[in-house]
């Protein structure tokens, strides 16, 4: 898979972005977190950021760390954030930046998580079962597409508003045993290259922890954000985890 240099990740999110309706309330102020660089965090979330400020009712601001580094340097806001965006993988938080990202769970605040941050911080790995409410198990190797499908029960979940089926080309994360309060939305399939047997995991999920809306998604390689359906389903995440309206342009069906 080769990466989407940002200049271009930024043109195609700005090509899709939705016209802004009238707004009826002060800018959705998002935090995005990012510290991914396996996955091209930075670049997909500016690119992302772009997408929201220019076509939707948001504020975002960035705090970009480290692969596998041990700060976050600005994480201090999130504690004025409506919703942290999270996508980091093995950052070793000082402790008083992880008493600051604890302080912020613990007191219900909104999350919508990206891939590798169901292990984004190595010194609190229960993070992905605790707040995410997922078990992360490693994932399958890079070759096979993964079919996207929505669960049916769920379809008319907010989230999935204007998201169709869709293949990604990012390797099927193994989610084994997740907790029992999950809204699964989206499942994903592969033909496992060993087993030469089709295997099925959970792809994304809400679920309340202490109160607090969230949203988790193990997509997020350059090429997912690449894709409408995909970029479509993450603004709607991004809205409904802080309890407002998707302020802009209704997207149509899409499928690709």
């Amino acid at each position: 898979m080769t990466p989407l240099p940002c200049i271009v990740l930024a043109t195609l999110l700005a090509a899709t972005a939705a016209a802004p309706a009238p707004q009826s309330a002060s800018p959705l102020k998002v935090c995005l977190v990012s510290a991914s660089a396996e996955y091209k965090s930075d670049e997909s979330l500016a690119g992302f950021q772009k997408f929201l400020d220019g076509g939707y009712n948001a504020a975002c601001t960035r705090v970009f760390g480290a692969d596998k580094g041990d700060t976050l340097p600005g994480l201090e806001a999130i504690d004025s954030c409506d919703v942290m965006v999270l996508f980091a993988r093995r950052v070793t938080l000082p402790p008083e930046q992880l008493a600051r990202v604890r302080k912020y769970f613990q007191a219900g605040s909104p999350l919508v998580g990206l891939r590798t941050a169901s292990h984004a911080f190595q010194n609190w790995l229960e993070f992905d079962k605790e707040v995410l409410g997922g078990n992360y198990q490693g994932h399958y190797g890079v070759g096979p597409v993964t079919q996207v499908e929505i669960v049916e029960k769920n379809k008319g979940h907010p989230v999935l508003a204007g998201v169709g089926p869709f293949k990604s080309p990012a390797s099927l994360y193994r989610n084994t045993g997740a907790a029992a309060d999950i809204d699964l939305l989206l499942t994903g399939t592969i033909t496992d290259p060993k087993s030469k047997q089709n295997v099925t995991h959970p792809l994304a999920w809400t679920r309340v922890h202490n109160g607090g809306r969230v949203f988790y998604t193990s997509l997020g390689a350059p090429d997912d954000f690449a894709n409408e359906t995909f970029r479509r389903m993450l603004l709607n995440a991004v809205f409904w985890a802080a309890k407002r309206p998707v302020e802009g342009k209704a997207a149509k069906q899409v499928t690709e």
